[in-house]
């Protein structure tokens, strides 16, 4: 399963051939979802966030023939941030508004709810926000990578134990297994986001 998933180097590599499109779509799977919420939280409607998604992904298909990564420039992180950030420029040009930010709900990664402000693009904070909807992403990146790979039966007691807040007896009774069996299932589980959030890093920072 290492072997599937791509370095930095080899990602990156790899985006440059428009006809991979086994890269291509895990790149869209892995980073939709972070350019959508960064969207709207750029006070942007939900049509206008897809077509943000859409136009970011055409365009940095559109660039990566020629890319060239330097760490030295930047992070391939923070070139994806300048793309996202031009297209929702873009949209708000098209609507012709600079009306003030409103507040949005959003789930935090957790499922509870919080009310964040909406960010002006063009404010300081935009690199801050772009931070904390890269890390959620990431860690939401994760799990679902290692719900694909993991023993079903292991990420369920995860799930039950770690998300749902089920006592370890009763997820044990649950499945027939001891107590023991279900702290291991959420240690190795646990194990598994944690490296994984490590590769998405080494991905795209």
């Amino acid at each position: 399963m290492d072997e599937l998933i791509p370095t930095r180097a080899t990602l990156i590599q790899r985006l440059k051939n428009w006809q991979d499109q086994a890269s291509w779509q895990d790149f869209f799977d892995t980073y939709w979802k972070l350019i959508y919420n960064v969207a709207l939280k750029g006070g942007l409607s939900e049509v206008e966030a897809q077509e943000v998604v859409q136009e970011t992904m055409i365009s940095i298909a559109k660039h990566m023939p020629g890319f060239k990564y330097d760490p030295a420039i930047g992070s391939f992180k923070g070139w994806l941030l300048k793309m996202t950030r031009w297209r929702i420029t873009d949209q708000l040009r098209k609507r012709g508004s600079t009306a003030e930010w409103p507040s949005v709900s959003h789930d935090t990664a957790t499922g509870d709810h919080a009310v964040e402000q909406v960010v002006d693009p063009a404010s300081q904070d935009w690199n801050a926000v772009w931070d904390a909807e890269w890390r959620r992403n990431l860690f939401d990146a994760a799990i679902a990578r290692v719900k694909r790979r993991c023993d079903p039966q292991k990420y369920q007691m995860f799930d039950l134990y770690v998300n749902k807040e089920w006592s370890p007896a009763k997820v044990a009774g649950a499945f027939g297994v001891s107590i023991a069996q279900v702290y291991l299932a959420k240690h190795r589980v646990t194990e598994m986001i944690a490296e994984e959030v490590r590769r998405l890093e080494m991905e795209m920072t």
